[in-house]
């Protein structure tokens, strides 16, 4: 059965409105949410990704390299048969999951994970076919080249754009941020291809023998949150930068976001970067967060449970322990307001079919968490 978190339980408040909003003219304005949070299913093991099913069931991973089935009332599946063995260390392990455009007729599921190959591991997309509790005729569709050392920023989430193609958002694999300068590899990159792994004709540097063909844009540093925005079709992201400077982008074909020679941070050593973005011929943020946040997972909210929060992003936040909504007109950010604050480490956060948010929290123990509106009594 779900459960509502009471104050003494757990971290989070159960009812409460939002806190103060502010829009870019800096001034406050209230905004009353009535809301509570429920737990559906506890005792995940490091959550990761979610994918809702046509019947109402929810796909989750969790990063020590298993795929569950978890119901509305919060039935947890035993581990599905079939997942593709991954390199589950530090931030390594199975990552994302998303469905078929066309999942109703094809049953396909894709999955991101980090791949193990010998002392080297990398970011590699499969998909199969989900059968019951197992999966079928699993292929691996994409591989991170080159593979390398290192168990950090293997990015990943999986997005299905409006024309069939499907993005692979990935990291600079920590200790080779320079490489996602280059275009001979893969690291620092935003991916995308076919369904079936082939690469689509206007891709930008298809006709590039030096590039890799894969590459929709670069310079990016760790990708963990992506979502097409319902309004323009468009893809946004974002990434973590290193003491400060996590952004949002909406990255466009062959741009360059500017990792490690731009960022709106400091290197962990406190050496200092280059904030200048256009300046160096960059593409500049749309929004970024200094002190940095650590954000994962993203989505739009288009429900009808709060039509307040619509035409707002929200963003999961690990290090900063809660969850932001940011308002948004068109391709800016217009102001933001922090929920859940001082709770849990946000790893994942989808709206599902009933218009309620579901969130992932990052733990051993992790939690499936859902943001519902209050029955309030007549």
């Amino acid at each position: 059965m779900t459960r509502t978190l009471s104050l003494l339980m757990t971290f989070i408040i159960v009812s409460f409105s939002s806190g103060d909003f502010f829009s870019s003219s800096a001034h406050a304005q209230r905004i009353q949410t009535d809301h509570e949070v429920k737990v559906i299913a506890t005792g995940l093991k490091f959550p990761w990704g979610m994918a809702f099913l046509p019947d109402g069931n929810m796909l989750v991973t969790e990063r020590v390299g298993q795929l569950r089935i978890i119901t509305p009332a919060g039935h947890v599946s035993e581990p599905i048969k079939g997942v593709p063995k991954v390199f589950a260390q530090k931030q390594g392990g199975l990552l994302d999951v998303a469905l078929d455009p066309d999942f109703a007729k094809n049953n396909l599921i894709y999955l991101s994970y980090a791949e193990p190959e010998g002392s080297k591991a990398g970011t590699a997309v499969a998909r199969a076919k989900l059968n019951g509790n197992n999966l079928k005729d699993l292929k691996v569709i994409f591989r991170q080249h080159p593979k390398t050392v290192g168990a950090n920023h293997f990015g990943s989430r999986l997005v299905f754009a409006p024309d069939g193609n499907l993005f692979i958002t990935l990291g600079d694999r920590g200790d080779h941020q320079e490489e996602s300068q280059r275009l001979s590899n893969h690291l620092g990159k935003l991916i995308r291809i076919r369904p079936d792994g082939s690469i689509p004709k206007d891709n930008p540097y298809v006709n590039n023998p030096s590039a890799k063909p894969e590459i929709w844009s670069y310079g990016h540093r760790h990708i963990q949150g992506a979502a097409i925005n319902p309004h323009t079709g468009e893809l946004w992201i974002h990434e973590h930068g290193p003491r400060g400077g996590d952004e949002i982008n909406v990255p466009k074909a062959g741009k360059n976001y500017g990792w490690p020679n731009a960022s709106y941070g400091v290197h962990y050593s406190m050496a200092p970067i280059r904030d200048e973005h256009l300046e160096q011929g960059y593409e500049e943020p749309i929004y970024y967060w200094t002190p940095s946040i650590a954000p994962s997972g993203m989505t739009f909210y288009t429900g009808n449970q709060f039509p307040v929060w619509r035409n707002s992003v929200f963003v999961g936040a690990l290090a900063g322990r809660h969850v932001a909504r940011l308002a948004i007109n068109g391709d800016k950010v217009m102001g933001e307001e922090q929920l859940l604050q001082n709770t849990l480490r946000f790893r994942d956060i989808k709206q599902g079919p009933d218009g309620a948010l579901y969130l992932l929290t990052d733990e051993n123990n992790g939690k499936l968490l859902k943001i519902t509106t209050i029955s309030l009594p007549e």
